[in-house]
């Protein structure tokens, strides 16, 4: 059995203010990578990419070869800690409820008219192409520290709210005003009722049968990943309480160590919370573990 990880932390992004940047993403994908070793991942099948190291094209080339190289049997983990944002879908592309594409922030990040390019993020629809990919045999497990959505109307006034908490929300809005109203309009016509929680289930869900993705995620559709300090260090909270989780109950479920970062962020008063998208019987067993 071979154990490989690529472990993606952003804290400087190439053309956004440092006002947009984030402290604790580093520090995340340095930890996660630093706490795999007990698990039989070495560093030389540990891939770290941290800020300029991290476009969009070295991150994606990273996560292929690690899809790729993967035979029945391996574990394989992918950790994402950055901005989360959304662009609009394609056209001709699949069918989105809010006709909104989840998207995570790599370095590289620009704007394109008055939305992100997505040549410079990463797309769900793309993560889940690539997971489909994953032979059977293959437990892949993805750690998400990072908005996954716009559902909760993310927007100015939420970040605000966290930046008063001295926090800071790991969701980027459009980069314009017309961006934002334009997304804001799309929300809209998306159906009221129930959470979208479409975006983490498909990514655990392939288009084949082969491989059934394991996902924790930092925080519900609406809600924002906090960017937070603990002990005077930066980290998300997310990342810090599913480690210390980890440390405290190396024997514990998934579904316990899910349990302990409620209990954590409850505790923190921070108002995301973490979820975990798999099959039911992963959620039986400890982080690591097929089934």
């Amino acid at each position: 059995m071979a154990r490989r990880a690529l472990c993606v932390g952003i804290n400087e992004f190439e053309s956004l203010p440092q006002t947009s940047w984030l402290n604790g993403c580093v520090n995340d994908a340095n930890d996660i990578a630093k706490a795999l070793r007990p698990l039989g991942f070495t560093g030389r099948a540990t891939t770290v990419l941290t800020d300029s190291a991290a476009t969009k094209s070295a991150v994606m080339t990273a996560l292929t070869k690690l899809v790729d190289t993967a035979k029945a049997g391996d574990h394989i983990v992918f950790t994402l800690s950055s901005h989360g944002t959304q662009v609009p879908n394609e056209p001709g592309g699949d069918f989105e409820p809010d006709d909104l594409d989840e998207a995570f922030a790599c370095h590289d990040i620009r704007q394109k008219g008055d939305q992100w390019d997505r040549d410079t993020v990463i797309v769900d629809d793309e993560l889940r192409d690539l997971f489909a990919r994953v032979p059977e045999g293959v437990l892949l497990e993805v750690l998400l520290d990072t908005c996954h959505s716009g559902t909760g109307l993310k927007d100015l006034e939420e970040i605000m709210q966290a930046q008063l908490l001295g926090r800071k929300p790991r969701f980027l809005p459009p980069p314009t005003r017309k961006g934002l109203e334009q997304t804001r309009a799309l929300r809209t016509l998306a159906p009221t009722g129930r959470p979208d929680r479409r975006a983490l289930v498909e990514l655990t869900k392939s288009r084949s049968t082969a491989s059934k993705p394991v996902l924790f995620a930092a925080c519900k559709s609406g809600q924002t990943a906090s960017d937070a300090t603990f002990d005077g260090r930066s980290n998300g909270a997310f990342t810090h309480l599913f480690l210390k989780a980890l440390r405290d109950q190396p024997a514990a479920t998934r579904a316990d160590l899910l349990r302990a970062v409620t209990v954590g962020l409850k505790d923190g008063d921070f108002s995301q919370r973490s979820t975990l998208e798999g099959p039911v019987k992963s959620k039986k067993v400890g982080f690591g573990q097929p089934w």
